[in-house]
């Protein structure tokens, strides 16, 4: 406690603050004398060590360590062919191998033998080896692998003592504050725990996944933990670490785990139809900014505002329009459109999503039901062939299905360049790229792939063409094989 004192100050008001503050001080301590105090020293032996143990016995042996090994072929020196330049470089011209090896973690979550990692842990390997808790070693075959969610579903088939597994928490339970424990294979050092809480939910903007729905956590998460289990103090599984935040590469407190409603979306349609097919929702918007918000007349920013909606789509069919705002799907409160893809994602194909709807000053529930998305046309991957600058070129048909299986805007229609060989004429000019779409060919509009090779058949190497490019119209005009123009 701070006193300024004026230096002016008279000798009876000095003396009377003295006694204030004398006062003051007998009574702050007979308050701080009387006040409660919950702390005490522990009365019981098992209250001196209380522990995350009891939990760690439990989830530890149904976390596993995964590791990976690929073969990776390097391309020696051109020198090497040349009889002159060989003598110098020696040695042969034949292509090197060498071995690649990674590690990261997984969960055992099915007693026959089934395990959940992360799809970057196993991407590109060649052989996966799983080893449990007890140190037997398995090797692992693949079941299902997704890179939109990056989940990946191992069977390995199990002898010896019965494999413990974690059985999955209910999401909905979990709340920011909970207590969770970190099971992985950090760095390779082996198995380890590490203890935190859920920091936040629903984090987006996390990563490169298409499907971001992230619990975070400060519980220590490094390299080599990818693929482990996030667990609650039930035992239960909360979550796959699958990513940090980190500029050193180590851990600074920030670590993601998939929600394990996500992870068990994932495994039943592994251990059913081996396959994903995710219902098509056929709308798209943008997260309702403060700006949007107040223009909208809310109270606070929230939800998605619908500014397209594909025709005859399931959107559609439900009735939803563009300058709708999408507040809730199924009783989720949706924020971004990251929140959206999640929880339509979560549905079944032939199911029913919820959604609750501000439609100007009206809010409606609206029922969408979820189908498959539509390969209308078909995709009808073709290599062009033809004495024309786009020979050697790799096209396909745009539709619903094939565009979410490329990552392609939904509603982007056309023919799109999937590759372009090295021995394409067009390759020489270096205008065209994958992912370009044709959108006309000598002033004809390109719909289908079919109409494409109509029109090249009557085409040389002297033509005008323009593609769309990430929403930009590229129109070109090329002049023979070797020179072009483009704006």
């Amino acid at each position: 406690m701070k006193v300024f004192i004026k230096l002016g100050l008279g000798l009876l008001s000095l003396f009377a603050l003295m006694l204030f503050l004398i006062n003051g001080t007998m009574q702050t301590s007979s308050v701080a004398q009387n006040a409660p105090d919950n702390r005490r020293v522990p009365n019981s032996e098992a209250e001196v060590k209380l522990s995350y143990a009891p939990v760690v016995r439990e989830a530890a042996p149904a976390v596993v360590n995964i590791y990976t090994k690929r073969v990776v072929r390097t391309r020696t020196s051109p020198f090497l062919n040349d009889p002159f330049f060989s003598r110098f470089f020696g040695g042969s011209s034949a292509p090197r191998e060498r071995i690649e090896r990674s590690l990261g973690s997984g969960v055992i979550v099915r007693e026959e033998g089934i395990v959940i990692t992360n799809h970057h842990v196993i991407d590109g390997a060649d052989e996966i080896t799983v080893a449990l808790s007890d140190r037997r070693e398995f090797e692992a075959d693949v079941v299902l692998m997704d890179e939109s969610t990056d989940l990946a579903v191992l069977r390995i088939e199990p002898t010896g003592v019965p494999l413990t597994t974690l059985e999955f928490s209910d999401s909905d339970e979990i709340e920011v504050g909970d207590l969770v424990l970190a099971i992985g294979n950090p760095f390779g050092v082996g198995q380890s725990v590490t203890s935190g809480i859920v920091s936040a939910l629903a984090r987006t903007q996390v990563g490169d996944d298409d499907y971001q729905f992230f619990i975070q956590t400060d519980a220590a998460v490094n390299p080599g933990n990818s693929g482990g289990a996030l667990v609650g103090m039930d035992g239960k599984l909360v979550g796959i670490n699958t990513s940090i935040y980190s500029r050193s590469g180590g851990s600074n407190g920030i670590g993601f785990a998939i929600p394990v409603k996500m992870v068990d979306f994932v495994l039943n349609a592994a251990l059913n139809d081996g396959e994903i097919i995710r219902p098509w929702f056929g709308a798209t918007g943008q997260a309702v900014s403060s700006d949007i918000a107040e223009s909208l007349g809310f109270d606070r920013p929230g939800g998605v505002l619908v500014d397209n909606v594909y025709p005859d789509s399931p959107a559609d069919r439900g009735g939803l329009e563009p300058g709708d705002v999408i507040l809730s799907i199924d009783g989720e409160e949706i924020f971004d459109t990251q929140g959206l893809r999640y929880f339509i994602g979560l549905g079944n194909v032939g199911g029913e999503t919820i959604l609750d709807v501000q439609k100007g000053d009206d809010c409606r529930i609206l029922i969408i039901e979820l189908e498959k998305a539509p390969e209308d046309p078909p995709r009808d991957i073709t290599q062009l062939e033809g004495a024309h600058i786009f020979e050697n070129i790799e096209v396909a048909n745009l539709s619903p299905a094939y565009s979410s299986e490329l990552g392609v805007n939904l509603f982007e229609k056309g023919v799109i360049i999937l590759e372009i060989a090295r021995s394409s004429p067009v390759r020489r000019l270096n205008v065209l790229r994958p992912g370009d779409i044709f959108d006309s060919v000598d002033g004809e509009d390109i719909r289908t792939v079919d109409q494409l090779e109509d029109i090249l058949d009557d085409t040389g190497n002297d033509v005008s063409f323009a593609v769309r490019r990430a929403g930009r119209l590229i129109e070109c005009q090329a002049r023979g094989r070797g020179s072009y123009s483009c704006r």
